[in-house]
């Protein structure tokens, strides 16, 4: 590493020059196109169809949950296209930091670049979860054993980050399978569901003293429904980290992320309406673990048949999980190879050149807080351990939401920047999205049930801004991120 400094000015940050071999240590291989990009999309979020959206019945109802996925479904096609006009004009592994550090200085980029971390390392967290209650009930179903829900857990991080360190080709063919695999599951469910659909089971939860079966909770239980209306399409946002992983970024991209947004918004009315309007209803799915496996039971009773399809199941959960630990592996390797983390978490394999050292961290920490909250039932009280993962990980994923929207309305004013695509929303869309993103940060707080993980995940953000402020400003690294950003930003003044 050379010595040479370089100060960022106003951002009051400091820069080391690294040589070559430090970046040689961290380099990734190209293998994408916009079919691995579109699977990698969409297989992040599907997982959104099979699990954890259900908890949002008995917050809101029916109807205030199928409100709340309104609501949601404006805001993702916002962002959708505003980071398909961002991702091929910044073209870097940092995806969504990068936007911020190039709008709003090395600050701007750290709180996006650390929303999304939190976000990423938490959200497979959430899908583990899912993935075990599925799998012990089948085995327990059908050979009649019973492990503990962290074993469960521990297995599937070890093998699906294996994949992912062994090589970019396998991790994106592996993602393009595994999601065709999970959206032919629900077409399979969702023909079968269509004759049984039921309106009295749909509208099934007990309604508050004054409300009605539509709105169960009233009309605050719309508000309550939004964070789980988000894990419809939560993640969908992390196409712009495989950049450099894209044979051509700047016409896969938006193609990537619209399709893959396009597929999402039908998948999750179909399941909404037929998962929830069929045998047991809404009050019995909307406390499920697995509540496609009970709509199977339903639709194909008990049997080897279910227990195949069940296990077909599986494959959305699975298809979520290895899409984002891709993802998280990205954030924070390009995160630590500027300088925000510490940047030994930024070192990749010396032959594969997968960020190995980024995956495990991610790893360990989503495990370590699944068990935190699995175990500290005096802290967290009696609710899943799923749904207050998926609020914690909301949380960072709405902060990310908002500073994309207005890095994007900054870097519009940037005409030197060259735009390979431009949304048709423009600030518009940018705005909407940006708003429905703060309003769902501030009802975050409001359901006492969550509350408590949401004030764990602020404690740790507030720490990590400490970090940043106190630390690692003053040792960054000229990454590709970093380049750019300064470059850009002199264009602008110029």
């Amino acid at each position: 590493m050379k010595t040479t400094r370089r100060s960022a000015g106003s951002a009051s940050v400091t820069y080391r020059n690294a040589d070559a071999d430090y970046f040689e240590r961290r380099g990734l291989r190209r293998f994408a196109g916009v079919w691995s990009l579109w699977a990698l999309g969409v297989g992040a979020v599907i997982s959104g169809d099979f699990f954890g959206w259900n908890y949002g019945l008995l917050s809101g109802g029916f109807g205030g949950l199928l409100v709340a996925t309104g609501i949601v479904s404006v805001m993702y096609v916002g962002l959708c296209f505003s980071i398909a006009e961002l991702g091929p004009a910044l073209p870097h592994t940092g995806g969504a930091y990068s936007f911020g550090r190039t709008a709003f200085g090395p600050w701007g980029g750290f709180l996006t670049g650390l929303a999304e971390s939190i976000e990423y390392v938490l959200t497979p967290a959430v899908i583990v979860v899912g993935i075990g209650g599925y799998v012990g009930a089948i085995v327990e179903d059908t050979l009649g054993l019973s492990l503990p829900e962290p074993v469960w857990w521990a297995l599937f991080y070890a093998f699906f980050v294996g994949i992912n360190v062994i090589g970019v080709e396998l991790t994106f063919r592996v993602t393009v399978g595994i999601t065709i695999l999970a959206l032919l599951v629900l077409v399979v469910f969702w023909i079968g569901a269509l004759p049984l659909f039921s309106w009295d089971e749909a509208l099934s939860v007990g309604p508050l003293a004054g409300a009605n079966r539509w709105f169960p909770r009233g009309l605050s239980g719309v508000s309550a429904s939004l964070p789980f209306a988000i894990w419809f399409y939560l993640a969908i946002e992390q196409l712009p980290l495989a950049a450099e992983e894209s044979h051509d970024p700047k016409r896969d991209m938006p193609r990537g992320l619209l399709w893959g947004i396009a597929t999402l918004i039908v998948a999750s009315l179909l399941t909404l309406f037929l998962n929830a309007g069929i045998p047991p209803g809404a009050a019995v799915v909307g406390a499920s673990e697995e509540p496609l496996l009970l709509a199977f039971k339903t639709i194909h009773g008990e049997g080897t048949g279910t227990t195949l399809l069940a296990l077909a199941a599986v494959a959305g959960l699975v298809a979520s999980f290895h899409a984002i630990i891709y993802a998280y592996g990205r954030n924070i390797y390009s995160l630590a190879r500027a300088g925000y983390f510490p940047t030994w978490m930024s070192r990749t394999h010396s032959t594969r050149k997968t960020p190995h050292v980024a995956l495990l961290v991610g790893a360990a920490s989503g495990y370590a807080v699944a068990l935190a909250i699995r175990f500290g039932s005096a802290i967290f009280g009696d609710v899943p351990v799923g749904g207050v993962l998926l609020n914690m990980a909301v949380f960072g994923a709405v902060i990310a939401y908002i500073m994309q929207m207005a890095a994007y309305l900054r870097i519009k004013s940037m005409d030197s920047l060259e735009r390979p695509w431009v949304s048709p929303l423009g600030r518009a869309g940018a705005l909407t999205a940006g708003g429905i993103a703060a309003i769902t940060l501030v009802f975050l707080f409001v359901n006492p049930d969550y509350r408590p993980g949401i004030y764990g995940v602020a404690i740790w953000f507030g720490l990590s801004l400490l970090y940043f402020g106190l630390y690692a400003r003053h040792r960054m690294i000229l990454s590709p991120e970093e380049e750019f950003a300064l470059r850009a930003r002199e264009d602008t003044a110029t």
